[in-house]
């Protein structure tokens, strides 16, 4: 169980740090290369940033975990 939440903080660390990289900043980001750059005209941001906020929050949530289980298996 141990070696399973380390790999599983190492992963989700590297996709989560991806994942934030990818966010558009104040001039654009990366995401404009994957399509957020088209703005939906009925919302304020595009659907590929809204899925990629539920992307880095679902990875967060992952890390979050991990890194919880992880610190109460090496307590005990």
């Amino acid at each position: 169980m141990k070696l399973f939440l380390q790999i599983l903080l190492i992963v989700s660390s590297v996709f989560l740090v991806v994942a934030v990289l990818l966010h558009r900043g104040r001039g654009g980001g990366l995401s404009s290369l994957f399509g957020g750059g088209m703005q939906s005209s009925l919302a304020g941001s595009s659907v590929a940033e809204k899925n990629l906020d539920r992307i880095t929050l679902l990875l967060g949530a992952v890390w979050l975990i991990s890194i919880v289980g992880l610190g109460l298996l090496l307590k005990v």
